[in-house]
């Protein structure tokens, strides 16, 4: 073959090379892609409806034509409960499936995991739902936001109410995570304020998801209690309130009970469902707001069922990032950490508002009573309590956080 026709061979396919190359960069930055981690095997209850909602929300941005004109691709990885396989999903997410973003955590230990992970790698990171306070207090990082109001600000909510009880013996229950152990710290903490002659008298700490509620129960009883606080959720929840309803312990006793409302929890205790307990939940079927009427009515539609709070929990999540990346005009790290401080969105549950001086959003929640209503749990007298209002002043949470 003459030396000529070689040569331009070669530089044909050199060519044809570079043009394949740079037509699969172009394609490859064509979507935002958001890397999503949760315990979607261990909590179901709450991230089926969770992964409905993000779901959703990626549907609506894409076809409203994208953010900054480019897709949304969700990616996720299940954690099996295990913050090492967080870290290790969040690693591959970034290294083999180059995303933008991450998000997602259910467990506060994860959470917590992934927020160091955050640290580390200096990538961006939306905590969707561990609430425990050290993500953006104690272990706060400039890389992190946390979505769901945390375990202060719930704890803050119910407070005055448990106040109002002016009951002075207090027993307390809570799985023994991070989750469980800030929940009442805090608890305990805001309600000594408020009534300094209250008594902690029992105070039950099982394994999460390992309930012996028997044995807890009964030494809860023991204790002769006026009122219990409860933190406990999920399968470990229906255990305690069918021994609770069996030996007697809610009754002439008022409970407090952190989430139970949320209909993740509240369903499945059926005909069981104790009247009267104080929770912050989502009383779905009861919030007439527009913007959690088109909510529901997406939702709805697409999925011929009622959304739960999981399900607002991961439509709000995409939501906020799509709004960030928005804002940057970009998907470099530096540039979404920059236009997070102090995002706006309405979200299902209305305005909501990312602190810069803390990463925390604002997303409140409702306060109410339980009641079982002809064998299904329901909560009554609610009313949304704004998370804005139920956070430490400026100068507590200087003292509470790291400087970024």
């Amino acid at each position: 073959m003459p030396r000529r026709t070689t040569l331009a061979i070669a530089l044909e396919l050199t060519v044809v090379a570079v043009l394949g190359l740079s037509t699969w960069g172009a394609q490859a930055q064509a979507v935002i892609k958001i890397g999503e981690i949760n315990s979607y095997k261990v909590q179901p209850a709450f991230l089926e409806p969770y992964k409905k909602g993000m779901e959703l929300a990626v549907d609506e941005i894409n076809a409203a034509g994208g953010v900054n004109g480019k897709k949304i691709q969700l990616i996720t990885r299940d954690d099996n409960g295990s913050p090492g396989d967080a870290v290790r999903a969040a690693e591959e997410l970034i290294s083999r499936e180059n995303v933008d973003v991450l998000a997602g955590g259910f467990l506060s230990n994860i959470g917590l995991a992934l927020a160091d992970f955050a640290k580390q790698r200096k990538f961006f990171y939306l905590a969707s739902e561990p609430l425990t306070d050290k993500i953006v207090w104690g272990n706060g990082n400039r890389y992190t936001y946390r979505l769901r109001p945390s375990t202060y600000m719930q704890a803050a909510m119910l407070v005055p109410e448990a106040a109002k009880l002016k009951k002075k013996r207090w027993a307390i229950v809570y799985p023994n995570y991070e989750y469980g152990q800030s929940a009442v710290a805090t608890f305990k903490s805001l309600l000594k304020a408020a009534q300094p002659d209250v008594e902690f008298v029992a105070e039950q700490a099982p394994p999460l998801g390992k309930l012996d509620a028997g044995s807890v129960v009964q030494a809860l009883a023991d204790a002769r209690p006026d009122a219990v606080f409860n933190v406990l959720f999920g399968a470990d929840l229906t255990k305690f309130v069918r021994e609770g309803n069996t030996r007697g312990l809610f009754q002439g006793r008022a409970v407090v009970s952190l989430l139970t409302g949320e209909p993740e929890y509240l369903d499945p205790l059926k005909d069981e469902t104790p009247d009267g307990w104080i929770v912050t939940g989502y009383p779905w079927y009861g919030i007439q707001t527009p913007e959690h009427k088109a909510f529901f009515l997406a939702y709805h539609h697409r999925y011929n069922d009622y959304p739960r709070l999981g399900s607002v929990v991961g439509y709000t999540t995409v939501k906020a990032l799509a709004a960030g990346i928005a804002k940057a005009k970009s998907t470099e790290t530096e540039k979404v950490v920059a236009a997070f401080k102090g995002l706006e969105l309405m979200s299902p549950l209305g305005k909501t508002v990312f602190r810069a001086q803390d990463n925390q959003s604002t997303m409140g929640a409702y306060v109410g009573k339980t009641k079982n209503d002809k064998g299904r749990g329901t909560m009554v007298d609610y009313v949304y309590f704004d998370g804005a209002r139920y956070q430490p002043s400026d100068a507590e949470v200087k003292k509470l956080r790291p400087a970024d």
